[in-house]
């Protein structure tokens, strides 16, 4: 593997597959998320399990127990009943409300993953950003560099008569802003460090970053987690629509009732002998409001199909903006690249004239420090590159 070596951020040159791409690494997660927001995750799924157990439960009727003081009589009785009226057949509206709480499961934990991975993408945005401003550092000190050997150029060009104190007056204005420019900047350092640690609780300093590489639109809309969520909630509502309509259609529900009676004060009056029904009843529901809660369920029904449809058309966007980003990004490269064979030349020209006694090493110098800092833009876009990849990356599952 290659790696770009830094004081600071070691850059991992790795395919977006060997990630995980369709799906969170869960080792990656565990270590650049902190162990509070990992336990946070943890306790949000086991919530949304016995959320969902509970809603796969929902269609039974619980046994109910009744323990009731007869004291309107000469004597005191007490009574304890066990009663349950539970549902058999609801038009398949039991069916559907296990499917509910099933795709109701499945949308919250992809609702989960989705936060997760958001977590991830900021930690990852956070290290690329301070790799960056670690370059932009160097490019500081390097226009520093050459903005003190302007200074010093400029003040004996005006001692010596050959220019005007005002070009000093600017080349020291100049310098006055690069340093300005260089504190700036590592003031953005520490802040970006700063967001990283209310992520992380390791060390920014420990992490290989991953390498993206570009897949297709298939692959990135086969597995967008922002798709398989409106999926999720398309399955969702469409059972919920069914459950609704079926608890306005008739229904059979078995019963069972247990009294026992008892006699509290040996009272040779109670004459009352325990008992107990069973049987079947068939109900059927009349409510004026049917039409409205059926109609009102089925539009938010088919308005999840048409999120779907527009979440889409969004996604498929986003990946083509992003190609063309990305397409910019490389025409810059290009032309960087470009930019330093000619700095290459004229420094070749440059060393011939200095050793000619024609050029000095202040001027060797200005153009070395040049042709690293484009050097440095080269690695600043290939930064710019990986964010724009990162945020496709961040939208799979």
């Amino acid at each position: 593997m290659h790696l770009i070596k830094s004081s600071k951020v070691k850059l991992l040159f790795c395919s977006l597959i060997s990630l995980n791409l369709y799906g969170s690494n869960e080792a990656f997660d565990e270590k650049i998320i902190s162990e509070k927001r990992l336990k946070n995750l943890e306790l949000s799924r086991e919530q949304i399990k016995e959320e969902s157990s509970k809603l796969r439960k929902d269609w039974i009727n619980p046994i109910t127990y009744q323990l009731t003081d007869n004291l309107g009589e000469d004597y005191k009785t007490q009574r304890s009943v066990i009663s349950i009226n539970q549902p058999i057949f609801q038009s398949g509206g039991i069916y559907k409300a296990i499917k509910y709480a099933d795709s109701s499961y499945d949308y919250a934990t992809l609702e989960l993953d989705q936060q997760q991975k958001e977590l991830v993408k900021q930690a990852l945005n956070y290290l690329y950003n301070i790799e960056k401003t670690n370059f932009n550092i160097q490019k500081a000190k390097y226009t520093l560099e050459n903005a003190k050997i302007d200074v010093n150029r400029k003040k004996e060009q005006v001692l010596n008569g050959f220019l005007d104190a005002s070009y000093l007056d600017d080349a020291l204005l100049t310098l006055n802003t690069t340093k300005h420019n260089l504190v700036d900047l590592k003031y953005q350092k520490q802040n970006l460090i700063n967001s990283f640690n209310n992520i992380s609780s390791a060390d920014y300093t420990k992490f290989e970053l991953p390498v993206f590489k570009i897949f297709n639109e298939k692959e990135f809309i086969e597995n967008n987690i922002e798709l398989k969520k409106a999926q999720a909630d398309i399955e969702k509502k469409g059972n919920y629509s069914y459950m609704t309509m079926a608890k306005y259609l008739p229904s059979v529900n078995a019963f069972y009732t247990y009294s026992k009676y008892h006699d509290t004060d040996n009272s040779l009056k109670l004459t009352k002998e325990n008992d107990q029904t069973f049987g079947l009843s068939l109900n059927v529901p009349l409510d004026t409001r049917t039409f409205n809660d059926i109609e009102s369920k089925k539009i938010d029904y088919l308005k999840s199909k048409l999120n779907f449809e527009n979440s889409l058309d969004d996604e498929k966007t986003f990946f083509k903006t992003k190609l063309e980003k990305l397409s910019m990004l490389d025409e810059r490269l290009q032309i960087t690249k470009e930019d330093l064979e000619v700095y290459d030349s004229i420094l070749k020209i440059i060393n011939e004239e200095k050793q000619a006694q024609i050029k000095t090493q202040s001027d060797v110098d200005t153009l070395q420090n040049s042709q690293k800092i484009k050097s440095l833009d080269l690695k600043i876009y290939e930064i710019d590159r990986q964010l724009e990849l990162l945020e496709l990356y961040a939208k799979l599952h």
